[in-house]
């Protein structure tokens, strides 16, 4: 019995400590499994049989049963709470750009399951969705934000009167996305105006944002507007635009979460990135005395599926001037560079020193750093710098790298155990 126990002892701390040490993804089971979806495009959805549009001002529930059809732009206003049970499907309208918006004081619980994700998706049938099908789900929260005032207002299209975003309440609540997926979604109108899949604005750290997969939006992924969230378990997958972008003085924690970018998917011109983070788009704007933007990023993954960096997609990270990331335990891999600074960054010692990378691994990058202003000189002076601590730098395969990255079985994007690495510096 005695020798049992010490057994289990052992293996309890060893689990724990891989658990701890892990790059990456970690989990002690494949947590991909059984809510994401990454063929969306062939999934037989059921028709829509009630419409959603309008205003809903009263604590209301969306039931399994049903399948809703988002119609225009929906507001959940007046303090009242949308609860959606676990698997039901919502249709975002092509015709009208069906979008949800959550706004300020009001609450989201969309929490499915594992087995039964709740999915918000295009209307139009198998093998014709294409991304940017619909707006997208777009949350304003009453968190600090850097704008002058301290409030903002989406340019979507949206009506002003209920689109407000910002404030002082760093932990306020918006409510509950978990296990939810959203496909198809960020429309571009002809005015210029971009949809994201999933938008975050002046959100507090106590919404609960858990198992959420994006595929196949037609800007990015997700946008946040300043706010201090936590992210887990989030799944960026073909996005056309930015996976994680990051604006307004967003305080942001991304854990355990993938990027997965595919070379030709790009808003073109070599824009696109797995991560871009700025805290301002025109000073002038820009409350000084507030926060910059800031993420700090532990156990991510920013893949892409180009391995001699051909195609549109070059950088994993484009971080601007004024901007912080503190990247921890994480891997990039298959990207030209795997960050871009701004031009008008590190004009100063004190850019470089925003950005600190960590017991991670640069992973198949012809460049490590490069400066849109100072050329791939910066690489050398960054990866020599205190700022760059226990990092190591592989020419690993993905399909070596990964335990199972074959997206036609059931991908597992957690390292293999062969592929633990020793810190080269």
């Amino acid at each position: 019995m005695k020798t049992n126990f010490i057994l289990f002892v052992s293996l309890f701390l060893s689990l724990n400590i891989f658990s701890q040490d892990s790059k990456g993804l970690v989990g002690q089971e494949n947590w991909f499994a059984n809510w994401t979806n990454f063929k969306p495009g062939i999934t037989d959805y059921k028709d829509a049989t009630i419409i959603l549009s309008g205003i809903i001002n009263e604590n209301t529930t969306l039931y399994k049963k049903n399948v809703y059809r988002l119609t225009g732009t929906i507001y959940v206003t007046n303090k009242a709470i949308l609860t959606i049970e676990p698997g039901t499907v919502l249709k975002g309208d092509d015709e009208t750009n069906g979008t949800l918006v959550i706004s300020q004081g009001s609450k989201i619980i969309a929490e499915g399951t594992e087995t039964d994700p709740i999915v918000f998706t295009s209307n139009k049938g198998a093998t014709v969705r294409k991304a940017g099908d619909w707006g997208g789900v777009i949350i304003l929260g009453e968190a600090t934000i850097n704008k002058l005032g301290g409030v903002g207002l989406l340019e979507m299209n949206l009506d002003p009167s209920v689109s407000i975003y910002g404030g002082i309440d760093d932990s306020s609540s918006s409510g509950v996305l978990k296990y939810v997926r959203i496909e198809y979604a960020g429309r571009k109108l002809k005015n210029g105006t971009d949809f994201n899949g999933l938008t975050l604005a002046g959100v507090g750290n106590k919404t609960i944002l858990d198992f959420i997969q994006v595929s196949y939006s037609n800007d990015d992924s997700l946008e946040c507007f300043g706010g201090n969230v936590k992210l887990n378990n989030f799944v960026s997958y073909k996005a056309t635009d930015d996976d994680f972008d990051f604006t307004q003085g967003t305080q942001c924690f991304l854990n355990n979460s993938i990027a997965m970018r595919y070379p030709l998917v790009s808003s073109g011109s070599s824009l696109s990135r797995a991560i871009e983070i700025d805290s301002y788009d025109k000073p002038e704007n820009m409350d000084f005395t507030k926060n910059m933007t800031k993420v700090t990023a532990t156990n991510i993954v920013l893949a892409n599926n180009e391995e001699n960096y051909e195609g549109l997609i070059r950088e994993a990270i484009y971080v601007h001037d004024k901007s912080s990331l503190f990247l921890d335990k994480s891997i990039i891999s298959g990207f030209e560079t795997a960050v871009l600074f701004a031009e008008n960054s590190l004009n100063k010692t004190k850019d470089i020193e925003n950005i600190i990378f960590k017991d991670s691994t640069i992973n198949n990058c012809n460049t490590f750093y490069s400066c849109e202003y100072h050329g791939n000189t910066v690489s050398n002076d960054f990866q020599n710098s205190k700022y760059f601590i226990n990092n190591n730098v592989t020419k690993i395969a993905s399909i070596e790298l990964f335990r199972e990255n074959n997206l036609k079985k059931n991908p597992d994007f957690r390292t293999r155990e062969t592929s633990n690495f020793a810190f080269s510096k």
